[in-house]
């Protein structure tokens, strides 16, 4: 394992993550093409979850998606989440909330070579998950069926996933399984290419070419850093978290207008993403602990490790005295907190 560690130690993460970043393809509705760009959490320049729905039209949507990176002695696994600051419908009877992020885990073998090659992804449709691999993949069905073959496609000097989005909604799956936008130049959307230093506003709701800017989660003032700052607060003292894993928002703003309801604090980071109906896998999961859902999702597996050398999202919660005797308000009761810092550990043998 010698090699995967000095592999491991020239490769930044940004690197990695551009690598594999999804080329995005947004389905946008003609009648609000702004509530359907990609940008990041902070585009009003604060981080209060309960005005995101009020200025979506005060502020510049620059594309953004965020990522981030946790390493076992086998595997690199890469979540990647795009925001878009309204869930928004012009459909009666339907259901809008403030703020939105849904996404997908990306599962590279480290096989020697520096980026390794990529196995499969599972994505975020609302309440569901969705997993799909690429041809020549060595991963099977495990207790969930895969869904799908994954196309990529070549950019920047590397092959990137593709994969689609819905209008309004914003339920996230391989391309072109979300959404009515394939990429025809009859079809409402954009397409957004990932970059590690330019971010573009898109001229119109059909645009095909607008680079987003990769955002690490880990960032300084960075979205889990505010989740940490929060993790002990209640949701009447927070300013972006309504409880762990789950963003603040109201129905200020119009939220709501021309349908029965606007829920409030309804959306989720990685850390907070859920299957409704998956078996042994739990809220947040994706995030926190990759190598498990992957264990449990897909056979095929070879050699496979379920412990870290890296995930600063352990380590975090560690580093700031929590454990199963003092957990964030809103932890999921499924995962035992101690139990996932356990998974820590210094080297591969």
């Amino acid at each position: 394992m010698t090699q995967f560690k000095t592999i491991a130690q020239s490769l930044t993460d940004l690197d990695l993550a551009a690598y594999y970043a999804p080329i995005h393809y947004q389905d946008t509705d003609s009648t609000k093409y702004s509530g359907d760009y990609i940008t990041r959490f902070d585009y009003d320049n604060d981080w209060r979850g309960t005005n995101n729905w009020d200025n979506l039209f005060q502020f510049a949507l620059n594309a953004h998606g965020y990522y981030s990176v946790v390493e076992t002695c086998t595997h690199w696994f890469i979540t990647y989440s795009f925001f878009h600051p309204q869930d928004w419908t012009d459909i009666p009877f339907d259901q809008e909330h403030e703020n939105d992020l849904e996404g997908l885990l990306t599962i590279v073998r480290k096989d020697g070579s520096t980026y390794g090659k990529l196995e499969g992804i599972v994505t975020v449709f609302h309440r569901d998950f969705y997993s799909y691999t690429p041809v020549g993949s060595p991963l099977t069905n495990g207790t969930e069926n895969i869904d799908g073959t994954l196309t990529t496609s070549s950019y920047g000097g590397s092959q990137h996933p593709l994969t689609s989005q819905e209008a309004k909604g914003h339920g996230l799956k391989a391309w072109p399984n979300a959404g009515n936008f394939q990429g025809a130049s009859n079809e409402d959307g954009i397409i957004y290419y990932p970059s590690k230093t330019i971010t573009e506003v898109p001229a119109s709701g059909n645009d095909r070419s607008v680079q987003y800017l990769l955002l690490n989660v880990f960032a300084s003032n960075g979205m889990w850093q505010h989740q940490l700052n929060e993790a002990s607060l209640s949701s009447s003292s927070s300013i972006t978290f309504a409880s762990w894993g789950t963003f603040k928002g109201d129905s200020s703003g119009g939220c709501g207008a021309g349908t029965p309801t606007c829920s409030e604090n309804s959306a989720n980071t990685p850390w907070g993403w859920d299957d409704s109906n998956d078996s042994g896998v739990y809220k947040g999961e994706m995030a926190l602990d990759p190598a498990h859902l992957t264990d449990v999702y897909f056979n095929g597996l070879g050699n496979f490790d379920t412990a870290y050398i890296r995930n600063q999202f352990i380590q975090d919660l560690r580093d700031r005295g929590y454990n199963s005797a003092n957990l964030p308000q809103g932890w999921p009761s499924q995962i035992n907190l101690n139990s996932l810092i356990g998974k820590l550990k210094n080297q591969c043998f």
